[in-house]
């Protein structure tokens, strides 16, 4: 993996049988102080005479390995939550991991180096809270709950870094650290202002379980500046939280161009050597961008010292040692994974159980669901045949999608007569003012109308060119030129099956009354149109439940820049949503009873709650059980509700299990307006 140094430099640093901080600091110690400066940034170049190649570290994992050629993609991250299923999603990392490894060594043996996006270091997972559905990135995220964001966020990171007791399979990152959920036109120059309260029991605990529980090996701060401090350069962040309660040993790296925006935009500094050495100072090892290009002049001026250097080089190249980039292959455990496994039968049946689990049925009238006995079938809307909308963002490239329409026509039973038409255009009123197709489509016995959002509409910064708000929504309802399609189909005598494409909450109005089914599926990954499919079939039952609030409107928002949680999400929301967080049905009935639960609770022992849940409908399904807790006297500010545990039941008909959950006692605190634990 790395070129023969000079003979006399009889190398510690190769020595596999030497310690690892022992090999690290010989490998810092006989670097030149231009040499270490160089590496602190994302392209960092070669250094010939030490044998070290060049390591370019931006790399994507989002859900699945990202602009680097083929690759399994996998429900968007917000599908993925909605599967409530940790196990399943540390399969799914596990896998896009395998896929980066044969990348990356086929791309050594090929080339001799690797380049943009095909290192081993990914930055991913994205668990900021989804607090507002305006956020174009929010489809990107675990949802809205810290508790939920941090038991799957954990699942991915351990899938991705793998459990080698020695060496990393990847290396994960958690971002964006913290209190980063948009707008995206104002990241920049943006303060989020929040209360001691609302960071500690709302914006930081994901963050904490990934660090202390998972092990994340990277953090990556956020753009915006946090109570005054810029995130990238934050003593309360990186100093006293990160390294100092959670005692976090990883590497820090800032997001993209960020660093810049401390003398720029932020106006904590003065310029570019200031920036460099306040983030530096403050445990950013690693700046994405070219800030750190004034380091050198920093380190002139006294803003710094080369201890400073060494200590951040010393972070970001123990990374690099524990991925095995220094040692033989053959030691290396990861380093055989085979080309064979990119987008694999086994990875594209796990793309498939995952966008099964996703789909969330939010309405099911008169058991319309699943489609039987059908003489006819017609299929409309933009997003029948897009492949956009498998693929969300930060998506890899598959030569097997199946996109709405060929899942649905594969499932279709011969001699059903089928028609399909787009009917109508995401955004924009169609240029034809003749339309045939609402008439067309009443005369069929169901009509799956395939409509909702697109990655165009909603995004990152400069990413969804159909968003005039720089990758945010400013409305959360469907568009109005399917809404009115919607309401003219219904007019005409349909019966609707709505299936709903998007990275966010859309709210419905008067559309969750006209239709008469609604699935929504999110966007989906490549197997999005078979998994649909095989639910609007009955080949399966519907299962998912959503990780965030559907509100019925922006009334019932508060204004998209306020950070303070009251009124935000299921836990400090008092008006009622058209759906619920933790809302999904499916085709079965499921009963819950003999709920078993400590008339007192001991401060210093686990809290154990059981219950029995019954499968009391006619065909095998899977429940999501969830807990949740309130307190008898909340305080003022303190989550109206606050889940505890969930767990994924798969049931026959007719069987009945007991579920059970055990609560540790810090698990049952509530934190004050100081950030302490009550």
């Amino acid at each position: 993996m790395t070129s023969s140094p000079d003979p006399q430099s009889a190398t510690l640093f190769l020595d596999p049988a030497q310690p690892l901080a022992d090999r690290v600091a010989d490998l810092v110690g006989r670097m030149t102080l231009e040499e270490k400066l160089g590496q602190l940034v994302f392209n960092a170049p070669a250094i010939p005479r030490l044998g070290i190649p060049a390591y370019n570290w931006w790399g994507e994992a989002l859900h699945g390995i990202a602009r680097n050629g083929r690759a399994t993609v996998f429900p968007q991250a917000i599908g993925m939550a909605a599967t409530w299923d940790p196990a399943l999603i540390e399969q799914v990392a596990s896998a896009i991991s395998d896929e980066g490894r044969a990348k990356y060594h086929a791309t050594l043996r090929r080339y001799g180096e690797t380049g943009h996006y095909q290192g081993l270091t990914f930055w991913s997972p994205n668990i900021n809270i989804f607090r507002d559905p305006r956020w174009g990135r929010g489809q990107e995220t675990w949802g809205e709950d810290p508790f939920l964001t941090g038991a799957m966020g954990a699942a991915f990171v351990r899938g991705l870094q793998g459990d080698d007791p020695r060496y990393l399979k990847s290396a994960a990152c958690a971002k964006h650290y913290a209190v980063h959920s948009g707008p995206e036109s104002k990241r920049h120059e943006f303060n989020a202002e929040v209360s001691a309260r609302d960071l500690h029991t709302t914006y930081l605990p994901a963050f904490k379980k990934l660090v202390t529980e998972a092990k994340v090996e990277a953090v990556m701060g956020a753009y915006n500046r946090t109570n005054g401090e810029a995130c990238c350069a934050s003593e309360l962040l990186l100093v006293d939280i990160l390294r100092g309660a959670w005692g976090f040993e990883g590497h820090v790296v800032s997001d993209c161009w960020a660093l810049n925006d401390l003398h720029t935009t932020h106006g904590v500094t003065a310029d570019g050597a200031e920036s460099a050495a306040l983030a530096v100072k403050r445990g950013c090892d690693l700046e994405c961008g070219q800030t750190f290009e004034h380091l050198g002049e920093a380190l002139d001026r006294g803003l710094l010292s080369e201890g400073d250097i060494d200590r951040a080089v010393t972070r970001i190249y123990t990374t690099r040692f524990k991925l095995g980039m220094f040692d033989p292959q053959e030691m290396v455990p990861y380093a055989s994974i085979p080309e064979s496994v990119i987008n694999s039968e086994a990875h594209r049946q796990l793309a498939y159980e995952a966008a099964l689990k996703s789909v969330v049925l939010l309405k099911n009238a008169g058991d319309i669901l699943p489609l039987r006995d059908l003489r006819s079938l017609y299929v409309l809307g933009p997003t029948a045949a897009s492949a956009e909308v498998l693929m969300g963002n930060y998506y890899g490239f598959s030569d097997s999608l199946t996109t709405l329409i060929e899942g649905i026509v594969a499932r279709t039973p011969e001699g059903v007569r089928f028609e399909y038409r787009p009917g109508t255009l995401l955004l924009h009123v169609p240029a034809n003012p003749s339309a045939w197709t609402t008439m067309a489509a009443a005369r069929s016995d169901v009509v799956i109308a395939c409509m909702g959002l697109s990655p165009q509409m909603e995004g990152e910064e400069g990413d969804a060119i159909e968003s005039p708000a720089t990758g945010d929504r400013t409305e959360i309802g469907l568009p109005a030129v399917q809404a009115d399609y919607l309401r003219e189909l219904k007019a005409n005598g349909s019966r609707i099956v709505l299936v709903l494409t998007g990275g966010s909450a859309i709210a419905l109005g008067d559309i969750a009354d006209l239709a008469d089914a609604i699935l929504f599926v999110w966007y989906p990954g490549q197997e999005g149109g078979r998994a649909v499919a095989d639910i609007l079939f009955g080949v399966a039952s519907p299962s998912g439940k959503l990780p965030l609030t559907f509100p019925r409107s922006l009334d019932q928002l508060p204004p998209f820049e306020e950070y303070s949680m009251a009124g935000r999400t299921y836990r400090y929301a008092t008006e009622t949503p058209q759906f619920p967080f933790g809302f999904g049905l499916g085709y079965t009935r499921f009963v819950y009873r003999g709920v078993q639960a400590p008339d007192q609770i001991d401060a210093e022992s686990a809290l154990a709650v059981q219950v029995k849940l019954t499968n009391a409908g006619k065909v095998d399904g899977e429940e999501v059980v969830q807990l949740y807790l309130s307190k008898v006297e909340p305080a003022p500010g303190d989550p109206l509700y606050t889940l505890v545990g969930f767990g994924r039941v798969a049931l026959a008909a007719g069987e009945t299990r007991t579920v059970n959950f055990s609560l540790p006692s810090a698990q049952l605190a509530t934190i004050d307006d100081a950030g302490q634990a009550a």
